[in-house]
């Protein structure tokens, strides 16, 4: 199959006619970070296949592959290609050609939400209190509570003194009644400045009766103010009556109204799911729980506030529609207005049932045909490693779940970087491949057979397989093949950043809109 190219006209085309397009940055999350087109989707090739189906459903919608120009965007394009893809192009020259023609680049990750963050506030004028405003309303045990908007494994990691989580599509829900008296203070926080922004300006838009104000740069903030962040906390929301999700759900509705989110009934999304002329999205933008206690079929799990917050990485076609589910209403509504002043093409559905919901538990990806590969069980593959010293185990995962735990002995490298990985493993004659789950290393298994001389298998159901046998982990970065270029390490991770580069991340924050405005197209607008 012969490859396509196109060029910086014919993107920026599809992106200002709001057609529907798929930037797709194929290196891995670290060099992405670096710099990127605004509506560039980071889609490692490390994980194409795992990924394809479900962020690109219609076979048939525009892609456009992106690299440095070193070669990787033309084995994406025809790996695509193989996947039944029809209308798939790399971007002749890579990076370098989108600056020559004059294309701006942004740094670091989720840049289109993060830019919309910031143009809301510049527009809104979002009320904020610094650190040391917040703190001394805590030390004088004024009437204020203060509600983090994170994930709560981020929450968990650190938090703001007395923060209870509040992840940010549950806060119309849920502040009436952790805050019942009007006069009590809100604070909004996050890490920096994005979900707190956003989290604010949402209790604001739905007219919830008390003062509320960001955490001015959050979690970074707060550090740089030299003031201790609490670790290990904890507290969550409560459910709340009927009384409260309903009065919740008649504000949530007003916003997404007054934002043009449109209305479609249940049976009308089933030709949706066809994809035959227009990329849509199911999403439900609920808790984990409630969504694996039932939801709707083919609906994936996307909490409110991180879908928000990281659109392009469940999203990546720029133009597509989006329908969102949540029975009471609340949890799609809020996120829907912001998608829609993102320039999103959102849907609610209103008629939703509780009978409605007949899946249970998690989400799973569709993923393409397994191709012909070698699989070793857990049992065997334990009993080579132990026993045969030209045997060694090769782990795909992420680095962070290499880290969390992995075989012991087995050695961490990017498939996207095998042959350079290469030269630092130890000589073997059998390698056994595995990741998470195993599916990476099922995809990846052919083409690493390609550059050894070795015989390959993968472990049959992964590094799950191998602790549903009892067997024991190691943990640590302790043998890397490759550098850990998966992941970008952001400034406001972990409680060990160094103050230089929080306050460098908070620079470039606010210059996100200047930015947006020398890219152009964004079309992003706010109530």
């Amino acid at each position: 199959m012969s490859i396509k190219y196109q060029d910086y006209a014919f993107v920026r085309n599809k992106l200002l006619k709001k057609e529907e397009v798929a930037l797709l940055d194929i290196r891995e999350e670290d060099p992405h970070a670096q710099e990127h087109p605004l509506f560039a989707a980071n889609f490692p090739l490390s994980r194409l296949e795992v990924d394809a189906f479900s962020k690109l459903p219609r076979k048939d919608v525009p892609i456009v592959t992106l690299d440095d120009g070193e070669g990787s965007a033309e084995l994406a394009a025809q790996r695509l290609l193989e996947l039944g893809y029809l209308d798939v192009s790399v971007f002749k020259g890579g990076i370098p050609a989108w600056k020559a023609a004059g294309g701006e680049v942004f740094k670091d990750v989720n840049v289109p939400s993060k830019s919309f963050g910031e143009f809301v506030e510049s527009k809104r004028h979002t009320p904020s209190l610094s650190a040391q405003e917040v703190k001394k309303l805590i030390d004088d045990q004024e009437d204020v509570v203060v509600v983090d908007v994170r994930r709560f494994d981020e929450y968990n990691t650190m938090s703001i003194p007395t923060g209870i989580s509040v992840p940010g599509a549950e806060l119309v829900l849920r502040v009436p009644e952790i805050a019942p008296n009007p006069k009590t203070k809100i604070i909004v926080n996050c890490a920096g400045r994005t979900r707190s922004i956003i989290g604010t300006q949402s209790l604001i838009n739905a007219g919830i009766p008390n003062e509320v104000n960001a955490l001015r740069n959050g979690t970074i903030g707060w550090t740089l103010a030299g003031q201790e962040l609490d670790k290990g906390q904890s507290r969550k929301f409560k459910e709340v009556s009927e009384s409260t999700a309903s009065e919740a759900a008649k504000r949530a509705r007003s916003v997404a109204d007054q934002a043009g989110v449109k209305r479609v009934k249940l049976a009308d999304i089933a030709q949706w799911k066809s994809q035959a002329e227009r990329t849509t999205y199911f999403f439900d933008p609920r808790t984990p729980e409630e969504y694996e206690a039932g939801h709707l079929p083919g609906f994936r799990s996307t909490p409110g506030g991180q879908l928000v917050q990281e659109t392009e990485m469940v999203a990546p076609v720029r133009g597509a529609r989006i329908v969102l589910s949540d029975p009471g209403g609340v949890r799609a509504n809020m996120p829907a207005s912001w998608l829609a002043q993102m320039a999103w093409d959102v849907y609610v559905i209103d008629d939703i049932k509780a009978t409605d919901l007949t899946e249970k538990g998690v989400w799973t990806p569709a993923l393409p045909s397994t191709p012909q590969i070698q699989t070793v069980d857990v049992k065997t593959a334990s009993s080579w490693l132990e026993s045969d010293s030209a045997t060694i185990c090769i782990d795909l995962s992420t680095h962070a779940n290499y880290v969390k735990g992995h075989i012991p002995g087995s050695w961490f490298a990017l498939r996207s970087q095998f042959s350079n990985a290469m030269k630092n493993l130890p000589t073997a004659n059998r390698l056994v491949l595995t990741s998470t789950t195993g599916e990476l290393a099922i995809f990846a298994a052919n083409e690493i057979q390609a550059l050894t001389g070795s015989a390959v298998y993968v472990l049959d159901g992964g590094n799950k397989a191998w602790i549903d046998a009892g067997l024991t982990l190691e943990r640590g970065a302790t043998h890397l093949a490759s550098p850990p270029l998966d992941r970008y390490k952001r400034p406001y991770e972990g409680t060990s950043v160094d103050p230089a580069a929080m306050q460098a991340y908070l620079d470039w924050e606010y210059g996100l809109v200047e930015q947006l405005g020398k890219d152009g197209t964004h079309h992003f607008w706010v109530l």
